[in-house]
């Protein structure tokens, strides 16, 4: 059976009215197709993030789509896991899962909670080209409590559009960097991406 595709056009800027449409429409297959084509992001955050954060910690997965994300931190033994996606069709994918504790519908541009609320955030190819602006990234480091962890991942057209790392050092006196390391994302694309461990100061 053939594979569907995944457009180059993805990773493109679009009003946030068309990325809801490009990922409702997504919903269903999401996880098959980035399955095939070895999408190996969520378990590296998943390792990436464990040395730094405490059992039994509540985790925030920001943009958890069909849950993908969601299933890797659990596997790694973390939560408890709360997920927010501003795309419906794709939270009910992840609600059939009954991975998370907590699971709602977000609205775009709006912070996910109040400020300092998760001791632990998770952004699994969620600040990035063509889905979340770089200033998301400020919603993410405000919703998060002093001392805590946010990872996320930069793909690798991410990186080269630039914006992104710039509103990370835009907020350099804000948070410390725990790790960060280039490596696989979609395999089968040969497209890589940065996971980035951040604690806020």
């Amino acid at each position: 059976m053939a594979k569907s595709g995944i457009q180059p056009q993805l990773w493109t800027p679009r009003p946030v009215a068309e990325t809801l449409q490009v990922y409702t429409d997504w919903a269903d297959s999401y996880d098959a197709d980035v399955g095939d084509r070895g999408y190996v992001t969520p378990t590296r955050i998943a390792d990436a993030v464990l040395p730094w954060v405490t059992p039994a910690v509540t985790v925030l997965d920001y943009g958890c789509g069909t849950g993908l994300s969601g299933r890797a931190l659990a596997r790694a033994g973390l939560g408890p896991l709360h997920g927010t996606d501003i795309t419906p069709a794709m939270v009910e994918v992840a609600r059939q899962k009954k991975i998370y504790d907590r699971l709602w519908v977000g609205e775009p541009g709006t912070p996910p909670c109040a400020p300092g609320e998760y001791p632990v955030i998770i952004a699994t190819g969620v600040v990035s080209l063509g889905a979340a602006p770089p200033d998301c990234f400020d919603l993410l480091l405000d919703a998060l409590a002093p001392g805590g962890v946010l990872a996320l991942s930069f793909n690798d057209p991410t990186l080269q559009d630039g914006r992104y790392d710039a509103r990370l050092t835009a907020r350099a006196d804000d948070l410390e960097i725990l790790f960060r390391e280039h490596g696989p994302h979609l395999q089968e694309s040969q497209m890589g991406a940065d996971v980035l461990v951040l604690r806020r100061r």
